[in-house]
Parts: C-alpha cells; structure tokens; sequence
C-alpha cells in the first residue's frame, strides 16, 4: 500500500502515548476511561490522515472532527446485535470532510485495524470476546471503506456525470459558460478519484482520465484508442452487453454492473461500472460516458471471507454450509441426475481425545482430511467436515449407486492404514452411512438426517463398515427420536398408566398378587407397550421419574385393594426396576417413603430385577437391594435362565423369588415338550427351593402348561391363561371368580 497508518513505534508518535504523553502506551490503557481512550484513539486517527487531508483545519480541529466518528466506531464495536452500518456512516463522514485522498482511506483503515480494539474494547473481555472483537474490527474497516467509496462515487457520480453532460451537450449560445464549465470540467475529470473515460456510439475511447489509465497499468495507448466491445471478459454475464447494446441503440439511458476486466499484464481488474447516454441538443445520442470504481481488493476481501465463511479452519474442507449448497445443487439437477452421499462417523474418536489430547485429535482429523480427499477425485464427487469427527463425500452423476459404495470401499481402505501421532501408530475406523437416489425428490435436510440414521446403524452393528439407507429402518429411528423428545413431556401430563396382570398360585388357582406393567396413551401412536419406551427412558435418564412414578402409582393401589377387598384382595404388588434405578442413590430412601406415605407394608411389595443387571453384580450394588430385603421387601430375579451367571451366585444375592422367562414355557408348547427345558425347569425348581427362594413361571398361555408347570414344582405363574393385562378393578373380578 502506499501508505500505512502509524504503529505504536513510528510515525508521528514515535516515543509518545497516543496522547503525547512520554510515559503512555497501550498497557497504561487499562487505569484509564472510555473518553480518555477515544481521545487518544482520535489523536493517533488525526496525525494519520491530517498530511494526505485537502482541508483548511489544523490538525488539532481535524482531531475535533474525527472524535465523534472514534465514538460512533467504539459503540459499533461493542454493540449488540452487532451492527456495521456507524461504519459505513463513518466513511462517508470522511467524504463530507473532503477527505478523499485514497491514502486517507488507507491510512485511515490501517489505524481502524491497529488501534480501534486495543482503545475502545472492553477490559473484562475473555479471550473469545477478544478474538471475537478482532473479526468485529475486521468487518468495520471493510463497512468504513464501502461507505467511504459509496459516499465518493456518489459525489462523483452527481458532480461530473452533470458537468460531463454539460460540456458535451451545453448550446453554442452560451460559450462563455461553456468554457468556464469545461475548465472546471476538465479540473475534476482529472483529479478524480474514480476513473472517468468517454467513448463514441460505435465503442471507440476518445478520453479517460489518470484515474482510469492507473486501474490498466498505467499506459495511455493500453486504453484510448481501443474498443469497448474489446474488452470481454469470461465472467461478463449476458446481460452486460444486453444492457450495452440498449443504450448504444438509445433505448436506455444508463445501467450499472459489476464488471472485470483484463489489464495488460493479464491480471484482472475488478469494477463497479456506471455507463450513461449523452445524447445532443436535438437529443440524437452521441457520446457513452463510463464511471469505473475499482473493486478489485473488496472483491478479494470478501472472496477471502466466503472461502473462511465456508471452509473447515482446521482442515481447510468445505464445511456444512459450503457442503449444503452442493448438496441442495446436486437435489436439484435435471431429469436422469442422480446423487450419493457417504456420511462418515469415526468409531472411537472420543478415546483419542481423552488418552492423548485434542492436540493429537485435531491432527488426526487433519490427516484423516487428507486421505478423505484423496478418495473423492473425480467429477462431481467432494468432501467436506461438517464438524467434529463427522465427515460427508458427496458425488453426482447419472449412476451413482455403483458408484456410492466404491467411493465408501476407497475410504474405509484409505483409513485402514495406521496413523502415527506422536510416536503412536493410531488405528482409524469409521463407519458410514449411505444415501442414494435420484435428484429432485428429497431435500437436503432430509437426506442428511436419513444418512445420520444409518450411519448409527453401521456403528451399532459393530462399526468399520457402510450400510445403506432403508427407508423402513429410517422411520423407526424417527419415531423412536419423537419419542424420545415426548417422553419429559408425557410423564408431566399424565399419558402414563398402569395396567395389573395377576399372579395365581398353581396350587390353589387363587391370586397371590399383581405385577404392575406400565403402558403410555400416545396421541399419535395410540396405546405403547414398556417394550417401546422403556429402553428409551433408560437411555435418557428419564427411568428415574418414571420408576418413581409407577411405584408410586403401584402401592396406592395396592393399598387401596387391601382396603376396599381385605376379604381376598391381591397381597403383592410386583413393581420393576431397570439397572438404571439400581445405580440411583435414591433407591432405598424413595421406596421407604413411598410405602410409608401410602401405608402399605413392605412385604406386599415385590421388586422385580432382570438376571442380566445383577450379573457380575459387586457389594456397591447389592448392598441397597439386601437393604431392602432386610426391611420385608420381595426381590424377585427376573427373566431367569436368559444370562450366564454362575448358579452358585444365587447364595449371596438378596432374592427370594425367581422368574422364569416365558422361553421356558413357549418351549412346552411343542409335541412333545422339550425334555431338555423340562430338566432344567426341574432343576432351576429343585435348586430355588433348597434356597427357600419361591418361583413364579411367565408367559403361561394354555391350561396344559399350567399343569406341567404345577407337576414341575413352580409356585405361582402369570400369563393369558389367566387373564391380561388390565385396569386395576379386573383384579379383585378374578379373584372372586377363580382363576383356573
């Protein structure tokens, strides 16, 4: 550039503060206020731009001026929501201040950068409000210089287009005006900031001025003489010559476009380009004048904030908003187009991280970049990172479904090849999900959540692999999200409830009690079974409440069957727990106040746990349940004979009941019955019993079973023999009725 904006070693306040102080620097600006800054940041503002000022002030009364435009520039800087428009109003107050020198604007520019956050940010600032408060500056001084060129070519645009009108078309009567106007004329022709060049209807330039030859290099015989129709560029749209011919034809009287054009030294020459029609006293046109402002750096500069805008900082691919355009591009081609998107997750990237830092993560990420790109080479194929350790490739064409899963085949391959992160060989595995179609039926939102769903699906099936969307398995993934973003909701407003299935003794056929199974009134889906939202409320926590609730719920109406039917009501109420709840804190306390808040005694309750949490259980684990067994409440091992734990366990676990899973039974529906079940039941009973534990068989379902099962030792049994689940008022009905 051919100025700069002082630093705080040279210039005019070499060896002084920016308020002339000896003692002053940038480090004393924090004992001092926001005025006493912005004074300073004036001061150093005024000594800049004062030598390349055309103005009558001094350089103290043009300090004056610029304070007001320092202030407005802090306020701009620590506004929110953050607003550039103070900044382009400051440049055109340096306009309105004839400073239109273009060493003003860059000087002007070079302090905004230099000084503007080290004066006027505020103190308490994080260093992410500082790094935020520098892109804020950088966004300023580009509002300041389209203000400031907007400002200019307005001025110049009403001054010397009227004042070229004026000496081309001004009447011979009145040639003593003329020739005052055509000096002025040529005065500002001259020294314009923005090129000025006139050319004939048939496209040949007759005259430009310094400004113009400048932006071409330079060379005068570069520009006069030349054609306008000569100077094509490849990125001229069709519109640009549309609009030319419209005005060489007098059809139009002006247009304005962005245009570029080729110097002599092969580089391009970017403008703002404002062409208008002279016409002559009888209004024939005669002359074009053209208008260039060179744009060429603000296009570079925001040609460098789109790629920033729209590239990965850490691994320089096009991040999720560039990847979003190609996509959305790709989904919207012509008939026979088609599309293939690879989303690819790493498996065990967060052990990276933990065990070696995010210092090696993040080199890894950029290493997995590079062979990312690597694989996607040919036309209509790209990759992007849409964050974390979440990449897409992307490719196009008529016959992506081969294509797809050999550009999935080359990455999985790429990555197969150990990567050495300080000193370690690191292995890499991903897994990918696959989405293919044609174009124009999905939009890109949809296609990315169907290809995040199967992706999960290739991690959950073991990862390192590609799996292909299917259409089924993505609306069962989405309905198992709604349900799991309704489940807080659903508990608050009450669509949960509790049907009661018996519990009969084989001996007698009379009921022993009720196990209480939870069922969700979904306003969609209708009536959900535990199987449908319980792993969900695992898997959020929300099991917790819900356990809690569902006890709750369970010993009121125990309690209340005790009550209205002491004659024969049921005397257990069995309640599950998940291993979630095991793990609670809470457990022993909230079970204690729950039976004492409904009075119900701790022997009517029986809690139910699955064979698989308590596997490998340690004393931390059990150590609540033996609580609770001390305390008169019924453990029951659930779903027994489903796991591999050591039989022998069975001594140390606080259980009194055991469940067998309704496997056993479904297998006595065979003729005959398998013999290998019907010892084991045998043996399970046998081996219960010498424990003084009772057991109680699931999923009876027919009066054969129930016979053998009786025949077989087993205590009690519950299934649709007896009856279905049911409203909690369809108990003490079987109870009276019998239930064999």
């Amino acid at each position: 550039m051919p100025a700069q904006a002082p630093g705080p070693g040279s210039g005019p306040a070499a060896g002084q503060g920016a308020a002339g102080s000896p003692d002053d620097g940038p480090g004393d600006r924090l004992d001092d206020t926001l005025d006493d800054r912005l004074e300073r940041f004036a001061t150093i503002w005024s000594r800049a731009v004062f030598p390349v000022t055309a103005t009558s002030m001094t350089r103290p009364e043009v300090e004056r001026h610029l304070l007001p435009l320092a202030r407005k520039l802090s306020e701009a800087l620590r506004r929110r929501p953050f607003d550039t428009t103070p900044a382009h109003e400051v440049g055109a107050a340096l306009v309105a201040a004839h400073c239109t020198d273009p060493d003003a604007l860059v000087r002007t520019l070079g302090v905004v950068d230099s000084y503007l956050v080290l004066y006027c940010a505020a103190e308490e600032d994080s260093p992410a409000e500082a790094e935020e408060q520098r892109a804020r500056c950088s966004r300023l001084q580009h509002a300041v210089a389209a203000g400031f060129a907007q400002a200019l070519r307005e001025r110049t645009l009403a001054e010397q287009e009227a004042l070229a009108r004026s000496s081309l078309l001004a009447s011979t009567e009145a040639q003593k005006a003329l020739h005052a106007t055509e000096t002025r004329l040529r005065a500002v022709f001259e020294g314009a900031a923005i090129g000025i060049g006139i050319a004939d209807l048939d496209g040949n330039v007759l005259e430009v001025n310094d400004a113009l030859m400048r932006m071409f290099g330079g060379l005068g015989h570069a520009v006069r003489g030349r054609k306008v129709s000569e100077w094509v560029h490849p990125e001229d749209t069709p519109h640009v010559w549309k609009l030319y011919g419209e005005l060489v034809r007098g059809e139009r009287e002006n247009y304005r476009v962005e245009k570029p054009y080729y110097r002599t030294d092969g580089t391009v020459l970017w403008t703002n380009l404002t062409v208008s029609l002279l016409r002559d006293a009888d209004g024939k046109p005669q002359y074009q004048l053209a208008l260039m402002e060179d744009t060429t750096e603000r296009r570079l500069l925001n040609l460098r904030l789109r790629y920033e805008a729209t590239h990965d900082a850490l691994t320089g691919l096009p991040n999720r908003t560039l990847f979003f355009e190609r996509l959305e591009k790709a989904l919207s081609a012509g008939d026979g187009m088609r599309f293939g998107l690879c989303y690819l997750d790493l498996d065990g990237f967060k052990a990276v991280n933990d065990s070696l830092g995010h210092s090696a993560g993040d080199r890894l990420l950029v290493e997995v970049a590079d062979r990312l790109q690597s694989c996607a080479t040919a036309p209509g194929e790209m990759v992007a990172r849409l964050g974390g350790d979440e990449f897409v490739a992307l490719t196009t064409g008529p016959d992506t479904r081969r294509e797809v899963d050999e550009l999935a085949a080359r990455i999985l391959t790429a990555l197969s090849a150990p990567i050495r992160i300080e000193g370690r060989d690191l292995t890499v595995r991903g897994s990918i999900g696959i989405v293919e179609g044609p174009a124009g039926e999905r939009g890109p939102a949809e296609v990315l959540r169907s290809a995040d769903i199967t992706m999960y699906r290739a991690k959950s099936a073991g990862g390192n692999r590609f799996e292909t969307a299917d259409a089924e398995a993505d609306a069962r993934a989405i309905t198992r999200h709604g349900l799991t973003n309704a489940l807080p909701a659903a508990l608050e407003r009450g669509e949960f409830f509790i049907e009661y299935q018996p519990l009969v003794h084989l001996g007698d056929g009379s009921v022993h009690g009720a196990e209480a199974l939870v069922r969700w009134c979904h306003p969609q889906h209708g009536v959900l079974g535990p199987d449908r939202f319980i792993p969900l409320a695992e898997h959020t926590g929300l099991i917790v409440p819900l356990g809690r609730w569902v006890l709750e719920e369970s010993v009121r109406q125990a309690r209340f069957w005790q009550k209205r039917h002491s004659d024969g009501g049921p005397l257990h109420i069995n309640v599950n727990l998940s291993p979630m709840q095991l793990h609670h804190p809470g457990l022993v306390s909230d079970t204690v106040e729950v039976l004492e808040r409904a009075g119900l005694e701790p022997s009517a309750l029986c809690l139910e746990v699955t064979e698989s949490a308590l596997i490998g259980a340690d004393d931390d684990l059990l150590k609540p349940l033996r609580r609770l067994a001390e305390m008169g409440v019924d453990i029951a091992l659930d779903d027994f004979g489903t796991g591999y734990s050591n039989l022998a366990n069975l001594r140390r676990l606080p259980v009194s009941v055991l469940k067998l899973d309704r496997s056993f039974t479904r297998s006595m529906q065979q003729r005959p019955a398998d013999a290998v079940d019907l010892k084991i039941v045998e043996g399970i009973v046998s081996l219960a019993h010498s424990l003084d534990l009772g057991v109680t068989v699931e999923g009876v379902e027919t009066g054969a079973q129930a016979a053998q099962l009786r025949e077989l030792g087993c205590d009690t049994a519950q299934g649709w023999y007896y009856a279905r689940p049911g409203a909690p008022d369809r108990i003490h009905t079987l109870l009276l009725a019998d239930a064999v």
